[in-house]
């Protein structure tokens, strides 16, 4: 069997996931009449402190829509580097909402309220453009799925209240970080006035973002949702399998993670690897010795059936998820050993 670990977005519904899709109740949700999708959003936006929230197709739309409501074309985001807003997601911020992007010196993907404070543009001179929104993404992908200190996003709050910024959470994998932490989703919630919360990672439905945040800003959302194409008939059909990820599919990133720990341990036994970025939930990321040489241990560990994803120059990227067992574990550990450098 196919162990694939290039990202959590390659799972599979389970059958009994499946089973509560093909039951669930449905109506228009651009009409607001779908129950399902309407139990999904209040569901989230409850979880996280917030007064409401909205279901879009995927992550890459709720937070251009999110960028889109927060700023004016000619402002200005402030994110990292390796944030998927600006990435990973086609230029939107630019072609979308018309917003330059000014990266901040980050630590795997984690910058500070100082960062912010010293990036921050003079409202007052106008050769400059109005930085309006700051983006936090959490886990960090680039970053190999670090974490972010909540005290420090505390003070990025309280930074953001001072220079009068929004401030913006790239949920894609915030429910690794409720679970490795230990920190309830609310306490998340609090310092943001938004969030994108993705369904189709970690927690293993098929398609699906939530976004959450106030009345207002979920109101003028659905607006913009609507601009984008986003609106969706009876998607209670995917909403429901976004509701039962959240009972049954939580708790088990645990799994993941420990997963995760016993594939960079192994990785990082092996003569070949340089150095391995510290794992602290289900992203695994690996430098080589020699830069040349990922793609020949790719190639090697798809014989093996394995599959990873290179991530850089000398660099390999492996995701743990509800699809990955210990077997499966196991043999990719297998297949790292027998790589001949």
């Amino acid at each position: 069997m196919l162990v694939d670990l290039r990202s959590d977005t390659v799972t599979q519904p389970t059958p009994i996931m499946r089973a509560a899709m093909a039951a669930a109740e449905v109506g228009d949700d651009v009409f607001g009449e779908d129950p399902t999708v309407n139990a999904l959003e209040e569901r989230l936006a409850q979880l996280f402190g917030k007064e409401a929230g909205l279901f879009c197709p995927s992550g890459t739309m709720t937070n251009q829509i999110a960028v889109k409501v927060h700023t004016r074309p000619g402002d200005e985001v402030l994110c990292e580097e390796g944030a998927h807003i600006y990435r990973y997601e086609g230029g939107g911020v630019m072609a979308n909402s018309g917003c330059s992007v000014k990266l901040l010196p980050h630590d795997r993907g984690r910058f500070t309220a100082e960062a912010i404070r010293s990036a921050f543009n003079d409202p007052g001179n106008p050769h400059l453009a109005r930085t309006r929104l700051v983006n936090v993404e959490n886990t960090s992908n680039r970053g190999g799925g670090a974490l972010w200190d909540l005290g420090e996003v505390k003070r990025i709050r309280n930074t953001c209240n001072e220079l009068g910024l929004g401030l913006h959470m790239d949920g894609a994998r915030i429910f690794n970080a409720i679970v490795a932490t230990g920190t309830p989703a609310s306490a998340w919630g609090a310092p943001f006035d938004s969030v994108s919360i993705c369904l189709s990672k970690g927690l293993g439905a098929p398609v699906g973002s939530v976004l959450v945040g106030s009345k207002a800003f979920i109101g003028e959302a659905r607006r913009v949702r609507k601009r984008f194409g986003g609106g969706m008939r009876q998607a209670g059909i995917i909403a429901a399998a976004g509701l039962y990820a959240l009972d049954q599919h939580v708790d088990r990133l645990a799994e993941d993670h420990a997963h995760a720990k016993q594939l960079g341990r192994a990785l990082a036994a092996q003569s070949y690897i340089k150095a391995v970025m510290p794992v602290e939930s289900n992203i695994v990321v690996g430098t080589m010795n020699d830069d040349t040489r990922s793609g020949a241990l790719l190639s090697h560990l798809e014989q093996k059936q394995v599959l990873a994803m290179p991530f850089g120059p000398g660099m390999i990227r492996m995701v743990t998820h509800l699809n990955v067992d210990r077997e499966g574990i196991e043999r990719t550990i297998q297949g790292l050993a027998s790589f001949t450098a």
